[in-house]
């Protein structure tokens, strides 16, 4: 779920050209009203999205900082600075009666390396954009869920945060598609156990984990809320559940979010001043 952004500074038109500042827990979407030409956050630049609006992201690991974003016209750019706080993200405990998901073998961590090998690939992808906001819920009858970001002890051992969304469900529940696009990996894991990874472009990959089957094939094109497979405690899980998850551009990012209209997300309300225009230069050329 959306935390909110919260507008520190914003000076007036007229004086110098100081950027607007905001800011932001990590793990979350920010939406700047445009029109805007294109969108950019450090070295990659992007299109708006069809309401001319730019959508920037923060990582959940970013740690305490201040980003640069801008958002480009015509002639000039828009500048805004985002301070990503250090927020208290809650804490899950979780036990495992096996604990061969907690204190691996070398054969297991042999297989996790190989298996994290292919994913890291996944997010390097940047094909078009076939999504739109908000995604389509990864279930018919979404309950209740999350725990995005939490600090996680199993079996009393610290681990990663918790980087998707836990859905509560029974056994065989109809997993769905988020918006159309390609399945890049469908294989059982050792952790996350029978996975399902699609491509919707623009760098935007979704994730279903723990699935009891798989009904798709890497290479094959699935559309807005197809089924893909069914909901199952496969792989490190306590019972039966979909943990849905999203990359884009590599950042991991609240799937709450994705799941909820753009004019409802958090947003940088103030007119942020423009930067120096590059007179001559068109929004083209500078966005490569």
């Amino acid at each position: 779920m959306a935390l909110g952004v919260v507008l520190l500074a914003a000076s007036p038109a007229f004086s110098a050209p100081e950027p607007v500042t905001a800011a932001i827990p990590p793990g979350q979407l920010i939406r700047w009203e445009g029109p805007f030409a294109a969108c950019k956050q450090e070295t990659e630049t992007w299109a708006p999205l069809p309401d001319g609006s730019c959508l920037f992201a923060v990582d959940l690991l970013e740690r305490a900082s201040e980003l640069e974003i801008r958002a480009i016209t015509d002639d000039t750019d828009r500048i805004a600075r985002l301070l990503v706080l250090d927020y208290p993200w809650p804490v899950q405990r979780i036990t495992l009666k096996d604990d061969r998901h907690v204190h691996l073998s070398e054969a297991d961590l042999a297989r996790v390396q190989r298996e994290n090998a292919r994913i890291r690939a996944l997010w390097k992808l940047n094909t078009p954009r076939r999504w739109h906001l908000p995604l389509h819920p990864p279930l018919a009858d979404l309950p209740h869920g999350g725990r995005f970001g939490s600090r996680r002890f199993i079996n009393g051992e610290p681990r990663n945060p918790h980087s998707g969304a836990d859905y509560p469900a029974a056994e065989g529940t109809p997993v769905l598609a988020a918006d159309d696009g390609t399945v890049v990996l469908a294989e059982e894991h050792f952790f996350a156990g029978n996975s399902i990874f699609i491509d919707h472009g623009d760098g935007l990959i979704s994730m279903y984990f723990h699935l009891s089957r798989i009904d798709v094939q890497p290479g094959q094109s699935v559309e807005r809320g197809q089924v893909i497979g069914a909901v199952g405690a496969t792989g490190r899980a306590t019972g039966p559940h979909l943990h849905f998850g999203i990359r884009w551009k590599g950042r991991r990012i609240d799937p709450a979010d994705f799941l909820t209209p753009p004019a409802d997300l958090p947003a940088i309300m103030a007119a942020p001043l423009l930067a120096e225009p590059l007179r001559g230069v068109s929004a083209a050329t500078r966005a490569q």
